[in-house]
């Protein structure tokens, strides 16, 4: 299979053709082997119009998700980002690609220590996994320029938007456990703005700010 054609048809048809134009992420997009970040089984498929299983009951998104989400933080290159649930790894390097530092929080260790086994093999020395509860943020390297969050919350957990720097930005789907609304948020100074995007479909953000195991 020629993964570089597949790539670049995937950033055409599914990204560029349903309106993302952010010439940063395409090109980001169109270099990141996703199927690296999948079980071999599924390399056929790694560059299809839909989500992917990785286990754990947990999926790599939809590429074009991917470009949209990381299209909302509007990067240049200097940004520090947050990502809350690293699953397989491949959101993180497309943040780590545009961005000049990223930390992102998995609360399932084996899926953190995958992505990180991943990511090191393909050079990425600005991306920091930690193993965690996401809907909590963290806080130990805020504040943050953007923050993206890869799991459907209920409401925007209350310690998310305060991470962020005056002027910095929170992608984050909120909603029901298989329904979402893509949100924005961006700060201005104690305030924010809140944009709606789209409806989404995401795997239920867990933890203590997040839907609960319970649930």
């Amino acid at each position: 299979m020629n993964f570089t054609a597949a790539r670049r048809r995937m950033v055409q048809t599914q990204i560029v053709d349903r309106g993302v134009g952010d010439k940063l992420v395409l090109a980001a997009m169109r270099t990141i082997p996703r199927h690296a970040f999948l079980s071999q089984e599924l390399w056929a498929e790694a560059y299809q119009d839909n989500p992917l299983p990785i286990g754990y009951g947990q999926t790599i998104s939809q590429p074009y998700m991917v470009g949209l989400m990381t299209s909302l933080l509007e990067l240049q290159g200097t940004e520090k980002i947050l990502e809350i649930g690293t699953g397989s790894g491949y959101q993180a390097a497309v943040l780590g690609a545009l961005a000049a530092e990223v930390h992102s929080v998995e609360r399932i260790p084996e899926l953190a220590a995958s992505a990180q086994e991943k990511l090191v093999a393909l050079h990425f020395n600005n991306i920091t996994i930690h193993v965690g509860d996401g809907s909590l943020g963290w806080p130990e390297a805020a504040p943050y320029d953007g923050i993206l969050v890869t799991a459907g919350a209920p409401v925007s957990p209350p310690g998310l938007p305060e991470q962020l720097k005056d002027g910095g930005r929170l992608v984050i789907p909120v909603g029901e456990h298989w329904r979402q609304i893509l949100q924005v948020w961006i700060r201005g100074g104690d305030g924010f703005e809140i944009k709606e995007i789209l409806p989404v479909v995401f795997v239920p953000l867990k933890g203590a700010q997040g839907w609960q195991d319970s649930d």
